[in-house]
């Protein structure tokens, strides 16, 4: 299985281009969850202006993330101040590639620290709801002894539901149709084939945490693009044995003992 990299390649590549050779720039992008980003230099070469626009903003706002006017939230970046060394400048280079993953930590964050409140006298924290993409969403609740995250995802496809349950099988706390107890009392959740909720008690990163609905989905068009190329592999091979099983057709002249030509009627 591969891992997907919580940071965004474009920002890292376009800004460390930008920082050995600053240049103009206006570029927009949109990564995995429709996230749109846009890098500009709106004044000078030397500042570049890094913007989001995500679907949750007003949720992740709510749960502790800054708030900004216009496209959700915006940084600009003075490469001029830039670290001078190496390494400083690479790690400064992948903090601001984690743009998004900081905004989505957030909900995370509180309910580490709610849970963290929790230990000593019990009880549980608020639900967090964060409906990043159309008709999915994370939910995350704090508890005295652990920290519940759920996600809810839709196959489009019946093949995608297909290889999405096998996926989701090997997880414990996987559901299909029916929500966790958890969100159960949540109104508008959705109670079809086509929808599946899995359940993590947090042990993983906040990083892999937020990555699981892209890893998955990756992962499935990942196997249909193989199982589509082994059939193309395959028709190919019958394809050259059919081949192979025609019967060659004489194209030369036949003639008689006499010399005579014989023409076919």
């Amino acid at each position: 299985m591969i891992l997907l990299e919580p940071h965004n390649v474009i920002i890292q590549n376009t800004l460390s281009e930008k920082l050995v050779k600053p240049s103009s720039l206006d570029v927009a992008f949109v990564d995995y969850d429709g996230v749109r980003f846009r890098l500009s230099t709106p004044e000078k070469k030397t500042q570049l202006l890094l913007s989001m626009s995500i679907r949750c903003w007003d949720e992740l706002v709510q749960y502790g993330a800054l708030d900004e006017p216009d496209f959700n939230i915006s940084m600009l970046i003075d490469l001029e101040q830039a670290p001078a060394d190496p390494e400083a400048r690479e790690a400064f280079v992948m903090s601001i590639a984690l743009f998004k993953r900081h905004a989505l930590a957030a909900p995370f964050e509180r309910a580490f620290q709610t849970q963290k409140d929790l230990e000593a006298g019990g009880g549980q924290g608020d639900l967090m709801q964060i409906h990043y993409r159309d008709e999915e969403a994370m939910y995350v609740q704090a508890a005295q002894d652990r920290v519940t995250v759920i996600f809810s995802t839709i196959f489009q496809e019946e093949t995608d539901r297909i290889f999405g349950k096998v996926f989701l099988q090997e997880f414990v706390l996987y559901s299909n149709r029916e929500p966790p107890l958890e969100i159960r009392h949540v109104p508008g959740l959705r109670s079809s084939d086509d929808i599946g909720y899995v359940t993590f008690l947090r042990r993983a990163p906040i990083s892999h945490i937020q990555l699981f609905r892209d890893y998955l989905h990756y992962h499935i068009k990942c196997s249909k693009a193989y199982m589509h190329s082994r059939m193309r592999h395959r028709v190919t091979e019958f394809q050259k044995v059919l081949n192979r099983a025609k019967t060659e057709v004489a194209t030369g002249e036949r003639k008689t003992v006499s010399g005579r030509t014989m023409v076919s009627r």
